[in-house]
């Protein structure tokens, strides 16, 4: 069965793509608790973090800190914040999380409602700093 998440990597369901690699992609979350909250996935389904195998994780984790670093160019924030529940979706995901505060991580807290053109472009200066 195919997740959200490799429906949009296959490019049947459309996402503010931010980067992607061999085996991993990378894209805003449509539900964000800040600008710039980017979800980072392998392109292999699987639902749990820890049980992928080391190549795949490292490579996973090496990729998240690609983009984290990326997001800080672009996306004002005193730190990236990173989350990993996977429970609203069976397929591993990374949440990075632009921070001011330890508060800002709280994921009950109220999503941003951003139009389009934003997420765009948010997504562009995010791509922008990938190198």
């Amino acid at each position: 069965m195919s997740t959200i998440f490799s429906r949009i990597v296959a490019g049947e369901i459309p996402c503010y793509k931010i980067a992607e690699d061999e085996k991993n992609f990378a894209f805003l979350d449509i539900n964000p608790l800040a600008k710039g909250h980017t979800l980072v996935i392998p392109k292999a389904e699987g639902d749990y973090l820890f049980e992928m195998d080391d190549e795949a994780y490292l490579s996973l984790q090496l990729f998240a800190k690609k983009v984290a670093q990326a997001i800080e160019k672009a996306i004002p924030c005193k730190r990236i914040g990173v989350a990993v529940m996977g429970l609203e979706v069976p397929h591993t995901h990374i949440h990075l999380i632009p921070i001011n505060r330890e508060s800002d991580m709280i994921i009950s807290n109220p999503k941003l409602q951003l139009p389009p053109e934003e997420m765009q472009a948010i997504a562009a200066a995010i791509a922008a700093e990938m190198k």
